[in-house]
């Protein structure tokens, strides 16, 4: 748990925003599969033009239709990363004659998967594709119900991550594809042991979308190993028009509450930049954010006198951690009582849909849902704008 928590504040510090198993499918010859080469000319059959998916609002990955075969350029696999990543995703029933350059090689479709984040379990739903799972790192702190079952009926396998993860295991339930995250440190990337066993991994950065419709594009990414982009392009689609709906509420507020966000950690308050996914939230939301002036997406270690000062008769305070209840968040500092929101009942927290080992759907199901989160805020700070909506991933602490 101490490792779950120093790294969840690694990345929020630096980035913040933050079943049965199915029949194995054997790889055709000659895929080199998880390896990267150098060159790969494709001889496919006449067909179709197939249907295309843009990429409209993610900023770190890109899909492009080749002759024959898909190719994913992941621009921005970690903070710090001097080169792209590749993945040529190519159709089951292709002759390959040579290598694709630099491209790691996946045959499409996969039928079996290893997720190594709870992010990406909302888009698999999305295109029934959860069954298709067969590995997760642990299911301690997933939300999602169907595959907390399936973990507990032992039908999804929890292989750990990280330097320490089961790599014995992962050979054994032998996927066509294991997705997971990387930060640059070594001493918690997952896919460099991943790589050296020869394992098709797949580097998935949603993590470093700021925007939250870039986040959620990330779905069409996931669904392209499935050949399913278009279906989820078509989700995606629904949900923007309903996240740009749901900002045109607020477009025109003139008069617009104050807002800060999260706790003290360690001794320091870290507020997220303004470029930051928890800032434009906010903004799309109509809030006047109190830390705006922070440049980047980033957070800022803020001294806890300066955020009394500042914030004090701010109208809402969000996102305030673990905290359940009032008398949680005061026992954590005796000092947060001094703030108007916390007095006036202005403390809202992201937690509503909770499981008992702590999992959060806000950091789960919210990832694919913004439109859903952006709603949530909006009737926080203006319910006479929100109509008849009713908190999804929000609750109002008492």
């Amino acid at each position: 748990m101490k490792k779950i928590l120093t790294l969840l504040a690694v990345l929020i510090i630096t980035t913040l925003s933050a079943c049965q198993a199915p029949a194995q499918v054997a790889p055709t010859e000659p895929y080199p599969i998880g390896q990267p080469g150098e060159a790969y000319l494709l001889e496919t059959p006449a067909q179709e033009p197939i249907q295309q998916v843009t990429i409209d609002y993610a900023k770190n990955f890109t899909l492009e239709y080749k002759d024959g075969y898909k190719l994913l350029t992941v621009t921005l696999p970690w903070l710090g990363a001097t080169e792209p990543l590749q993945y040529a995703l190519v159709p089951q029933d292709t002759q390959v004659k040579a290598e694709l350059e630099g491209a790691v090689v996946i045959p499409t479709p996969i039928d079996s998967f290893i997720g190594l984040s709870a992010t990406y379990l909302p888009f698999l739903e999305q295109i029934n594709e959860l069954e298709s799972l067969v590995a997760v790192d642990t299911g301690d702190y997933i939300y999602n119900a169907a595959v907390r079952d399936a973990v507990q009926a032992g039908t999804v396998a929890q292989v750990g991550s990280g330097p320490t993860i089961d790599i014995e295991q992962v050979i054994e339930l032998d996927p066509d594809m294991v997705m997971t995250n990387a930060s640059g440190l070594t001493e918690w990337d997952t896919h460099p042991i991943l790589e050296q066993a020869g394992l098709p991994v797949v580097i998935n950065s949603d993590y470093l979308e700021q925007d939250p419709l870039g986040r959620a594009e990330w779905g069409k990414f996931i669904a392209a190993f499935y050949d399913k982009e278009v279906e989820a392009g078509q989700i995606f689609d629904a949900m923007a028009e309903r996240y740009q709906a749901a900002k045109a509420l607020v477009a025109n507020q003139t008069e617009k509450v104050t807002v800060f966000v999260n706790t003290a950690w360690e001794g320091a308050w870290y507020m997220p930049g303004s470029d930051s996914y928890a800032a434009i939230l906010l903004r799309d939301a109509g809030a006047d954010y109190l830390w705006s002036d922070l440049e980047g997406s980033g957070a800022m270690p803020i001294d806890f006198e300066l955020v009394v000062e500042r914030a004090k008769n701010a109208d809402f305070w969000i996102n305030v951690g673990f905290a359940s209840s009032l008398a949680d968040l005061s026992a954590m500092d005796p000092r947060y009582a001094e703030f108007l929101a916390y007095q006036q009942g202005g403390v809202f927290n992201n937690n509503a849909r909770t499981t008992d080992m702590g999992g959060t759907d806000y950091f789960e199901g919210g990832t694919a849902n913004p439109d859903q989160v952006l709603m949530d805020l909006i009737t926080i700070f203006y319910p006479n704008l929100a109509g008849e909506h009713e908190f999804y991933f929000y609750r109002q602490l008492q």
